[in-house]
């Protein structure tokens, strides 16, 4: 074999800074865009499964719409599509902060907020329907039984399909790279443009990402077991 192995790529000149500002990138696109998916997705996993027609309708639109295209279609359909409609003010302040960066994380939000209604709702659909019976018995409005009663049990329920998507989420940011924006992937490709080490470049990013996964996965394994509510779910092992 004459492939000859040199690590020192990876720290020396300014692979180091590299790879710690696509960290750096990487986690800030993906805390983003966690925090729009989540709201996106209690609202619209709570819509699809209240009485009115009307709001499971618009909810089951979004979530069929969005999560049935690929996300490097959103991607660029955010980067190249979506800034020649707003208003002028806002195309200049978007390109003068960063362009790519919120529309990765737009498209990256939007599509996971899709498939987070889907695990918000199927842990709403688990509660007993007397939970919510006994609400309204309570005096309470529907709104005040989904605010107060319904969904923040529904969200100590979902934590394990919540984690998995969360960890999709963060990996999926690396297709950020096709509209340039210089997270994690980005960067470990520069770092192999100029030092010609392929396999130590995308060893580090590989090592990095498996790092971040797995501490958060034993972290929400923690927050399982803490929140776990006898008797609708058994404490996570």
């Amino acid at each position: 074999m004459s492939y000859k192995f040199d690590w020192s790529v990876l720290w020396s000149g300014e692979s180091g800074g590299w790879l710690l500002q696509g960290l750096a990138t990487t986690l800030e696109l993906s805390v983003l865009a966690w925090v729009l998916a989540a709201a996106l997705g209690i609202v619209s996993g709570a819509m699809r499964t209240v009485p009115w027609r009307l709001l499971r309708g618009l909810a089951t639109f979004y979530v069929e719409f969005f999560r049935n295209v690929p996300l490097l279609v959103w991607m660029f359909f955010w980067y190249f599509g979506v800034p020649p409609l707003l208003p002028e003010a806002v195309r200049e302040w978007l390109f003068d902060h960063g362009l790519p960066f919120w529309a990765g994380m737009f498209a990256l939000g939007v599509y996971h907020g899709a498939r987070m209604s889907e695990v918000i709702r199927s842990g709403i659909q688990s509660i007993p329907r007397t939970q919510f019976e006994a609400s309204l018995a309570m005096g309470l409005t529907t709104f005040q039984a989904y605010r107060v009663v319904i969904i923040p049990i529904a969200l100590r329920l979902i934590v394990p399909p919540a984690t998995s998507e969360s960890l999709n989420l963060l990996k999926n940011s690396s297709v950020a790279l096709t509209i340039s924006v210089a997270e994690l992937t980005f960067q470990t490709r520069q770092i192999e443009t100029y030092t010609a080490k392929a396999i130590e470049a995308f060893t580090a990013g590989t090592l990095i990402y498996l790092v971040l996964c797995v501490g958060i996965a034993i972290v929400m394994t923690r927050v399982e077991r803490r929140f776990a509510i006898p008797g609708l779910i058994a404490r996570g092992g």
